[in-house]
């Protein structure tokens, strides 16, 4: 779920199904706005106010999730029950029922020209997880943080870790971790 706030500080939150890492230094996520033909609240709010947040999707709002793609003339989250929380002095909201919230501060806004897409970079300013969800290595365990995936518009999956490796070197075996 990305959220959002207009310059008079109307909230906004929205599923986005393509969300993506770009870098690590410095830290990157990215995702997909459709074509700008209509009104796009997400993309404006981030427009004018710079920053934006992402907020993990669980198995217990799926249902509140997924109704966030309605065109609603109020706000998503009164809209849907969810609710907004704003944290770390970042200018957008975060999804209160999220276990994994990310706060990010706009950084590029590349447009895709064969589809009139754009895609939104942000850079990550703030993280909040529980600490009881990162492994002594720094993974994040999005499985007990009850994270789910989806795949195309519509459907939603949980996730179950299948393997781990270490980083793939040429001519050296694939350590499982």
């Amino acid at each position: 779920l990305i959220g959002t706030q207009d310059e008079n500080g109307q909230t906004n939150v929205a599923i986005f199904t393509s969300v993506v890492h770009i870098g690590a230094n410095p830290p990157l996520l990215g995702f997909i706005s459709r074509p700008h033909s209509v009104p796009r609240h997400t993309l404006e709010n981030i427009i004018i106010t710079k920053a934006f947040t992402i907020n993990h999707v669980a198995e217990n709002f799926i249902a509140k999730a997924h109704q966030t793609a309605a065109k609603y003339s109020v706000s998503e989250f009164e809209a849907t029950g969810l609710s907004p929380v704003f944290l770390a002095g970042i200018n957008a909201p975060f999804v209160k029922e999220a276990a994994i919230k990310i706060g990010l501060s706009l950084v590029d806004i590349i447009d895709i020209k064969i589809n009139n897409t754009k895609m939104i970079i942000g850079k990550i300013e703030y993280v909040d997880l529980p600490k009881n969800r990162i492994a002594k290595d720094g993974k994040i365990n999005i499985e007990t943080a009850q994270t789910v995936a989806i795949s195309g518009l519509d459907t939603y999956h949980k996730t179950i870790e299948l393997a781990r490796f270490a980083y793939a070197k040429p001519d050296e075996i694939l350590e499982k971790l």
